[in-house]
C-alpha cells in the first residue's frame, strides 16, 4: 500500500489492529477508517521517521503510554473520532516535533488534572473536544505558548477554571463550539490580548440579561471576529454592536449561516459610536424569517462610513436604501451576488452620491434582467473599475448603453445574450462572456487584452482587428473546427490561447504554424472530446516549441477506422470459432444445468404424472406415434407416455415444458435416429437428461436405436450419451417381425423396472 514517496495508505481495509512490518523507510502512514481498538507498544516502534500518522475513524479505547516513544519525528498525528475515554500526557511526551494534534470526536470528559501537552513545544494547531467534553482546568494547556489554530468543540462545557487558557500567548485563529454564555466570557476574558482571529459557533445571544458578560469581549485586541451558526434577536443586536464597537483592533467582522429572529426594531436604540477600526463587514447566508418586514437600517447608517468592504451574499436582499448607500462614502468594494435585486431596486440602490468609492462591485446571481438599465443606475460610479453580473437573464441587449467611464472589468458570463452589440462599454480591458449563446464576436474594442468566450456556439475566431492589443484568449468548449494562418498573424501581441474542446481538424499543423510564424507562447488544447488531433493533457499549458505529438495525436482518424477494423475481426473471428465449435450449444446446455441444478434431483411420487417421456425426432414421428404409442398405450396394463405434441402446456417456454416433463415421468425413453442427432430440441432433452438422470447412475433413460447408428456418429458435445452407448445395453428396432414381439416384451419390461 506504499508508493514511492513512503505514502502506505491502509485505510477502510477493515483491520482490527495495526499490521507488522512497518519499516523506518515509512513517512506517512493512513490507517483511518478501520476497526483498530488497541495500540499497542510494539505496534509503531520500527517506524521511527514517521512524519504523518491518521488514526481518525476508528474504535481505539487503549493506547499503551510508550506506543508513540519512536516517533520523535511526527509532525502530524489525528486520533479524531474514536472511543478514547481519557488522555495520557505519557502518549505525547515523546513527539518533540509534534505540529498538528486531532482529538476531536472522542469521549473524554476533560483534559486530566494536569496538561496532555505540556512537552510539545512546536504544536501549531490543536482540536479537542466532543458532545461530553464539559470541564476544563487550570493546568491543562501548560507547556503551550504560541498556536496557529485552537479549535474547542465545546457544544456541553459548563466549567471553565479561569486562567486555564492564559498560558497560551498568541493564537492566531481561536475556534469554539460552545452554547454556555458564561463560559465564552470566561475564555475571551483569559485571551483577551492572545487571539488575532476569534471565531464563535452555535452560540445562541438570546437572553439581554447575559449580553452583560459578554461586556469583557469590548477590551479584546482581535482583528477579526466570526460568528457562525449564531443566533440573535432585535434584543441583543444593539447590545453585540455596541461591544464590537468598543473593541480597539477590530478591523473584519463576519457572519456567516446565521439566524437573526425580528425585523430590525431595535428594542434599544443602536448608539452610533462608530468604530474607527472596523473596515471589513461580511455576512453570508443570513437567515431572517420575516425579511420582508424589515425595516430601512436608518439605525446603523451611523456606523458604516470607514467600511471599505462588504460582502452580503445569500441573505434575501432585494434592496439597499438609497441613505443607506449614500452613508456608505469610504465604500470600495461590494459583493451582493446570491441575492433578489432587480432592476427598478437597484436603481434605488444606487442612487445618486451612493456608494461614492466603489471600485468593485459583484452582482452576480440575482434578477436583473435588463442590461441598459443596470448600465445606467451604476453610470453615475465614477471610480467604479470591476462590474460582476454574471449569471443574471439579460436575454437581447440594446446597441446603446451608459456605462461608468472608468469601467475596464466587466463579466457578464451566463446572462442568455444571444448577441453582443455595442452596448458593450469601448473602455473594457477584460471581457468575460461565458457560457451564452454567441455564434460570433466581432466588437471593436481596442483597449481589450482578455477575452474569454468559453461555451458559446463560436464556429470561427474573433476578428483580430477590432482587438489588436488582445493578449489572452479562450474559446474553449465551442464549435470551431479550424484555424487559418491570418487568423493568428493578426494577433500581435497574443501570449495565451484556450482552444480546448472544439472540433480541430488538424491541430498538428495548427501548433507548428503557431509556434514558428504567429509566436503565441501558451497553448492550451487539452486533450478532451471531439478532436480529430490535439495535444495530451501533458501539453496544457506548455511551450508550443517543446511539443512533441505522437502518430496518435497527429492521424487520430486513421488510428481510429484501423481500431475499428482490428475489432470487427476479432468479432467476425469469435463468431467464426463459436460456430465451428458449438458456442451457442455450450451456453445453451448451460442455462439448462442451471434450470435443472435449481431443482430436487427427484420429484415427489404424487406428481409422477407419466412412465415415460418420449423424446424423438419429428422426422421419427410416424413410428412413434403410430406404431409405439399404440401398441403401449394399448397394452394391459397400458402405459402412459408423454408426447410433446400432445402433452405439453401452449403458451409455456418450450424448454420449461421438456424440464417438467422428464421430472414427472419415471423413465425418459430416447428413440435415438440419425435424424434424432440432428434436432435441436432433441439436444435441450438430452442437455437435460445429461444432468438430471445419468448423473444419478440409475436406469432412468432408456435408449431406443430406431435404426443402425454407430457411437462415433453422434456428436462429439454428447459425450456421456457416447458413453452410455458404449457401456450400457439398448434396444434395436429389429426390421424383421417374428423379433419386434421380443422387442416390446423387452421395452416394457424395461418400463417396469
Amino acid at each position: 500500500s506504499c508508493d514511492a514517496t513512503q505514502f502506505c495508505n491502509c485505510s477502510s481495509m477493515g483491520l482490527d489492529f495495526i499490521p507488522g512490518g512497518l519499516t523506518g523507510k515509512i513517512t506517512v502512514l493512513n490507517l483511518a477508517h478501520n476497526s483498530i481498538k488497541h495500540i499497542r507498544s510494539e505496534d509503531l516502534q520500527q517506524a521511527v521517521n514517521l512524519r504523518a500518522l491518521l488514526l481518525q475513524s476508528n474504535k481505539i479505547s487503549s493506547i499503551d503510554e510508550d506506543s508513540f516513544r519512536p516517533l520523535g519525528k511526527l509532525e502530524l498525528l489525528d486520533l479524531s473520532n474514536n472511543s478514547l475515554a481519557h488522555l495520557s500526557p505519557a502518549w505525547f511526551g515523546h513527539l518533540y516535533s509534534l505540529q498538528h494534534l486531532h482529538l476531536q470526536g472522542n469521549s473524554y470528559r476533560d483534559l486530566g488534572e494536569s496538561s496532555p501537552f505540556s512537552g510539545l513545544r512546536n504544536l501549531s494547531s490543536l482540536h479537542l473536544g466532543n458532545p461530553w467534553f464539559s470541564t476544563i482546568r487550570q493546568g491543562n494547556f501548560e507547556g503551550i505558548v504560541v498556536l496557529d489554530t485552537l479549535w474547542i468543540d465545546g457544544g456541553n462545557l459548563s466549567q471553565y477554571e479561569p486562567g486555564s487558557l492564559k498560558p497560551i500567548t498568541k493564537i492566531n485563529h481561536m475556534i469554539i463550539n460552545l452554547r454556555s454564555i458564561k463560559v465564552f466570557s470566561a475564555i475571551v476574558s483569559d485571551l483577551l490580548h492572545s487571539v488575532t482571529w476569534l471565531e464563535v459557533r452555535e452560540i445562541a445571544f438570546t437572553i439581554p440579561a447575559e449580553m452583560q458578560l459578554l461586556r469583557v469581549l469590548s477590551s479584546s485586541f482581535a482583528n477579526k471576529i466570526s460568528f457562525k451558526q449564531a443566533l440573535l434577536t432585535d434584543a441583543t443586536v444593539p447590545e453585540i454592536v455596541s461591544i464590537l464597537e468598543d473593541m480597539p483592533k477590530l478591523v473584519e467582522v463576519e457572519m456567516i449561516d446565521c439566524r437573526l429572529l425580528g425585523t430590525g426594531r431595535w428594542e434599544i436604540q443602536i448608539q452610533a459610536n462608530q468604530s474607527e477600526t472596523v473596515r471589513i463587514l461580511t455576512i453570508e447566508k443570513l437567515s431572517i424569517e420575516e425579511f420582508y418586514l424589515f425595516t430601512d437600517l436608518q439605525s446603523v447608517e451611523g456606523l458604516l462610513s470607514l467600511l471599505t468592504k462588504i460582502t452580503v451574499e445569500n441573505t434575501k436582499v432585494f434592496l439597499v436604501p438609497c441613505s443607506l448607500s449614500q452613508h456608505l462614502l469610504s465604500l470600495e468594494y461590494l459583493d451582493l451576488s446570491a441575492n433578489l435585486l432587480g432592476d427598478q431596486s437597484l436603481e434605488h440602490s444606487a442612487c445618486q452620491g451612493g456608494w461614492p468609492s466603489l471600485q468593485t462591485l459583484n452582482l452576480s446571481q440575482n434578477s436583473l434582467s435588463d442590461l441598459e438599465m443596470t448600465g445606467k443606475s451604476l453610470s453615475h460610479l465614477k471610480n467604479l473599475i470591476l462590474l460582476d453580473i454574471s449569471q443574471n437573464n439579460f436575454g437581447e441587449i440594446p446597441d446603446v448603453c451608459e456605462w461608468p467611464k472608468t469601467l475596464k472589468y466587466l463579466n457578464l458570463s451566463g446572462t442568455q445574450i444571444p448577441k453582443l452589440t455595442t452596448c458593450i462599454p469601448a473602455t473594457l480591458e477584460v471581457l468575460d462572456v461565458s457560457a451564452n449563446n454567441l455564434k460570433e464576436f466581432g466588437l471593436q474594442l481596442p483597449l481589450l487584452k482578455e477575452l474569454y468566450l468559453a461555451k458559446n456556439q463560436l464556429k470561427t475566431l474573433p476578428g483580430a482587428a477590432p482587438i489588436p492589443n488582445l493578449v489572452a484568449l479562450s474559446v474553449r468548449r465551442n464549435k470551431l473546427n479550424s484555424f487559418s494562418g491570418e487568423e493568428f498573424e493578426s494577433f500581435k501581441k497574443m501570449e495565451l490561447l484556450d482552444a480546448s474542446d472544439n472540433n480541430f481538424i488538424c491541430s498538428c499543423e495548427f501548433l507548428s504554424f503557431i509556434h514558428h510564424q504567429a509566436g503565441i507562447a501558451q497553448v492550451l488544447v487539452g486533450w478532451p472530446n471531439r478532436y480529430i488531433c490535439d495535444s495530451p493533457l501533458a501539453v496544457r499549458g506548455a511551450q508550443v516549441g517543446a511539443v512533441h505529438l505522437s502518430v496518435m495525436e497527429c492521424h487520430r482518424s486513421l488510428v481510429v477506422l484501423l481500431i475499428c477494423a482490428v475489432v470487427f475481426l476479432v468479432i467476425l473471428t469469435l463468431v467464426a470459432v463459436g460456430y465451428k465449435y458449438h458456442a451457442v450449444w455450450y451456453l445453451r446446455m448451460t442455462w439448462a444445468w442451471l434450470q435443472a441444478k435449481r431443482k430436487p434431483k427427484r420429484a415427489p411420487a404424487k406428481d409422477i404424472c407419466y412412465d415415460a417421456f418420449v423424446s424423438y425426432s419429428e422426422n421419427d414421428s410416424d413410428w412413434v406415434e403410430n406404431i409405439m404409442v399404440r401398441e403401449l398405450e394399448q397394452a394391459c396394463p397400458p402405459f402412459r407416455l408423454c408426447l410433446h405434441k400432445r402433452d405439453f402446456v401452449p403458451g409455456k417456454w418450450i424448454v420449461d415444458n421438456i424440464i417438467d416433463s422428464i421430472e414427472k415421468s419415471h423413465k425418459t425413453l430416447f428413440v435415438l435416429s440419425e435424424h434424432f442427432v440432428q434436432s435441436e430440441w432433441c439436444k435441450y432433452e438430452l442437455d437435460f437428461s445429461h444432468f438430471r438422470l445419468f448423473d444419478e447412475n440409475n436406469d432412468a433413460a432408456i435408449l431406443v436405436l430406431l435404426e443402425p447408428i454407430q457411437s462415433k456418429a453422434i456428436p462429439k458435445r454428447f459425450c456421456k450419451l457416447r458413453k452410455i452407448m458404449n457401456t450400457k445395453t439398448y434396444l434395436e428396432w429389429p426390421p424383421g417381425e417374428e423379433q419386434q414381439e421380443m422387442f416390446w416384451e423387452n421395452l416394457k419390461g424395461a418400463l417396469k423396472s
